[in-house]
């Protein structure tokens, strides 16, 4: 195994967005609290220590412990959740989404991210323990993002009506998913460990939600992961106040939409919120509440309530009150001594716009952290980009800018028609200087026949390197392949593949040689030769 990192920047897959967060510009700083470096931990910690209850550790633990009940506990996860009781326990946190058999690659990166970045933490506060959590997004409604995943190039469905929170779907059906799965697998014996995984988790629990945890949980339970369901009538207990403070005066959609008008004028909006961004959970609905005509009503039902009965409700069955996108963080920072959520570029987008709502309801602002991205080469890939003499960074060029810059540097024409465009430029230039002095009407003809005679040059190089493509047939298909290989779809693999494929390959190794080589902090790309 071995390990590069390069920028961000130089991979041309990140936002601007993220890019200057990453570089601390002026202009994104409003829109967050702490960075995250050892002096942001450091000022964190202190913010959280004072607004987290004792109240709160307790039932946090005694939820999980409902939660677990049914799982094989690690002595490292029993550890961890012991350690939620005391005051000088944080925890660091990323989520994602309940996809069929962990969905994309970064599932795993964002995990491990967090596991290693806890780790770090308590080796620089030694006086304090960290706990990584995963966030189950069990209250998600959108199926039809979770319902596969890519194998080899072709996508694994699970069809089965939607409808509700995902995390309360029943497996059923699932049974024909793994057939078609294990079929693809074959019977080495790294695929045997897949598909046990793949029936045990799928064919054993009745849930998504379960389903998901014992997944996830045999795949990082001895490094301590601790798995949190939101979905839970404790928890929700602890976000009365906020759900009751939404309903009664519309805060978030206030004051994020405050936010929105400073964000957008030099960054794209990831997310815009509802007057009210509470949904209602009833059996396979989830609905949004909206307040028309004096009335709260559950869209698309005949359910309504009054102010007070409403208010009622949230007290008797908080359970149904769901948090959409917008509510969802502050939820989690409610119910978890959290430091720091860890997540993809799209998620760190719209936290940015919360940092005024959370300060607006006294909830300390965590630090956010883009989790780290792979891009995994094999060695026999590897190889080939020696030999074609394709650095990382040029590993993520534009495809037709690469092979331009290969066939040039390959060529035995060495002609720069940036230097003759240069020298054209130049000459025409002093042309317009003396124009200038004889007859100003002249300068436009001047302008015109430059114009032309640069094109006419451009046009000229497409030419040559048109031919040269033609000529050089081999090196750009050897350069084609092996990028298409690498990068599926133009796009990062680890949002493409799933972990089965390297798993299939390298095993536990896989898993193991990730949590050996991600460095949270460092907030680099990273390539992992394998």
């Amino acid at each position: 195994m071995k390990l590069t990192q390069i920028p961000f920047k130089d991979t041309g897959f990140f936002s601007k967005t993220m890019l200057d967060y990453l570089e601390q510009k002026e202009a994104i700083k409003p829109f967050y609290n702490n960075f995250p470096d050892i002096t942001g931990f450091h000022n964190q910690i202190e913010e959280k220590e004072k607004s987290y209850r004792l109240q709160s550790r307790l039932t946090l633990v005694n939820a999980l412990g409902n939660q677990y009940k049914n799982f094989d506990v690690s002595e490292k996860i029993s550890e961890n959740i012991a350690l939620l009781k005391q005051q000088n326990t944080f925890t660091v946190t990323t989520g994602h989404q309940l996809n069929l058999f962990t969905g994309p690659l970064y599932f795993l990166y964002k995990i491990i991210s967090a596991i290693n970045l806890a780790e770090e933490l308590s080796e620089k506060f030694i006086d304090k323990n960290f706990v990584p959590i995963y966030w189950m997004a069990t209250e998600d409604h959108d199926f039809d993002e979770i319902n596969y995943f890519n194998f080899e190039g072709k996508k694994v469905l699970w069809n089965r009506k939607d409808g509700g929170a995902v995390g309360r779907f029943s497996t059923e059906g699932l049974e024909t998913v793994f057939e078609v799965f294990s079929n693809q697998l074959g019977n080495s014996k790294n695929a045997e460990q897949l598909k046990e995984l793949f029936k045990k988790g799928y064919l054993e629990h009745t849930n998504l939600a379960d389903a998901t945890r014992f997944i996830a949980n045999e795949l990082f339970k001895e490094h301590g992961l601790v798995i949190v369901d939101g979905d839970d009538k404790a928890l929700k207990e602890l976000f009365i106040p906020f759900v009751k403070d939404e309903l009664e005066h519309e805060t978030s959609f206030k004051e994020v939409s405050k936010t929105i008008t400073k964000l957008e004028k030099d960054y794209k909006i990831q997310v815009n919120p509802r007057e009210i961004n509470l949904f209602y959970l009833i059996g396979n609905s989830r609905e949004r509440i909206v307040f028309e005509d004096g009335v709260y009503k559950v869209n698309n039902t005949e359910i309504t309530f009054s102010k007070d009965e409403i208010l009622k409700e949230v007290d008797e069955n908080p359970l149904a009150f769901s948090p959409n996108v917008i509510m969802r963080p502050l939820y989690q920072e409610v119910i978890l001594p959290n430091l720091c959520y860890i997540g993809g570029g799209g998620e760190m987008a719209y936290w940015f716009e919360l940092k005024n709502y959370f300060e607006k309801v006294n909830m300390p602002f965590p630090i956010l952290l883009l989790r780290n991205s792979v891009q995994v080469v094999s060695e026999k890939q590897q190889k080939k980009l020696h030999n074609l003499d394709i650095s990382h960074k040029e590993l993520f060029m534009n495809l037709h800018k690469l092979l331009s810059k290969k066939v040039v540097e390959n060529s035995d024409i060495k002609i720069s028609f940036g230097d003759k465009i240069k020298y054209l430029e130049e000459q025409f230039s002093e042309l317009k200087q003396v124009a200038e002095k004889t007859d100003i009407s002249f300068i436009g003809a001047v302008k015109a026949q430059e114009v032309k005679q640069i094109k006419g040059l451009k046009n000229l190089e497409k030419r040559l390197l048109k031919a040269e493509k033609r000529r050089q047939n081999d090196l750009v298909e050897r350069i084609t392949a092996l990028q298409n290989q690498i990068l599926p779809n133009q796009s990062l693999e680890e949002r493409q593949r799933n972990f089965s494929e390297y798993y299939l390959e390298y095993g536990s190794a896989f898993i193991e040689a990730l949590k050996e080589g991600l460095k949270p902090l460092e907030l680099e790309f990273t390539i992992l030769e394998m």
